[in-house]
């Protein structure tokens, strides 16, 4: 594969304060990204790039290492750099913990850029959800090596966080932050994943075109005391997350319910013991699962 040409890529600022190995980084990063180039496609030389730029040896090495660690591409002595295959990142939706604690548990660093904080209206699913309109909308933009990953969109309860700014949650866990300052803790909760298309303002946020598939995550989460503590729908590019959920007969829940009837516990006999009652409608449950189990 004949080697990328780098006609479009601007020159360089030597009268600021980033290095230049920094700028010639981003430069082929954002040149890599926009052109869309494939797996295994070849970029020029160090030599090329040294011409191109105009700078020693010593930068574009720095300048390919940084992406190389990136996981953009790879590196191999005596030939051209080439394009990897994007990286997948995994996320397990069933836990409370934020996107943020559990890149960094695999090492993986996450940036987050605040775009708007402020008291807002919410929608009436919201509202209702935590029992007020007096509500915070928290707006982010997860980045990974400079690359868009996720956009957040988070409703928080005003009275419950007074004090939060939106440079207390730059590059920082939400989570943390409110556990630090407000001794808030996430709790149960119940999350849901749909596949939606990204329209015009995601797509410019995501750095990918309108329509582009993404995976859509909402969920409301309680604090440890059982207070409503957060809505929020997260909306990530498909191609770079992979969600993963943990499947142990120790953690299912089963919630039986008859189609269009409320779900009901019929009383203790008299006379009988509740406990007893209960343990006996366990055991029809158990047996009712297995059965079905060895339909399927």
């Amino acid at each position: 594969m004949a080697p990328a040409t780098h006609d479009a890529l601007p020159t360089l600022d030597r009268t600021g304060d980033i290095p230049l190995h920094a700028q010639v980084a981003t430069l082929l990063r954002g040149y890599v990204r926009s052109n869309k180039l494939a797996a295994g496609a070849v970029l020029p030389s160090e030599a090329a790039l040294c011409e191109r730029f105009g700078v020693a040896r010593s930068v574009v090495r720095q300048a390919l290492a940084a992406l190389a660690a990136e996981g953009l591409i790879q590196r191999e002595t005596g030939r051209p750099a080439t394009v990897l295959a994007p990286q997948e990142h995994r996320r397990l939706v069933q836990r409370s913990t934020g996107l943020y604690e559990q890149f960094a548990q695999s090492g993986v660093s996450l940036q987050t850029r605040v775009l708007a904080f402020a008291r807002a209206e919410p929608p009436a699913d919201v509202a209702e959800f935590f029992g007020t309109t007096r509500l915070l909308m928290l707006e982010r933009l997860r980045h990974v090596a400079d690359a868009p990953l996720a956009y957040v969109r988070t409703w928080l309860p005003a009275d419950a966080v007074p004090g939060l700014r939106a440079e207390h949650l730059t590059n920082a866990s939400l989570h943390g932050v409110l556990t630090r300052q407000f001794g808030l803790r996430p709790g149960a909760g119940r999350n849901q994943i749909r596949a939606v298309a990204a329209d015009e303002r995601l797509a410019g946020l995501l750095d990918t075109t309108t329509g582009t598939p993404l995976l859509m995550l909402q969920g409301q989460g309680m604090d440890q005391h059982g207070h409503p503590l957060e809505w929020f729908t997260t909306w990530h590019r498909a191609e770079q997350l992979v969600f993963d959920v943990d499947v142990s007969m120790g953690h299912e829940s089963v919630h039986p319910r008859l189609q269009d009837a409320p779900a009901a516990v019929e009383p203790a006999p008299e006379g009988q013991d509740p406990l007893a009652r209960a343990q006996a409608l366990v055991a029809e449950l158990s047996a009712e699962l297995a059965r079905l189990r060895g339909q399927s």
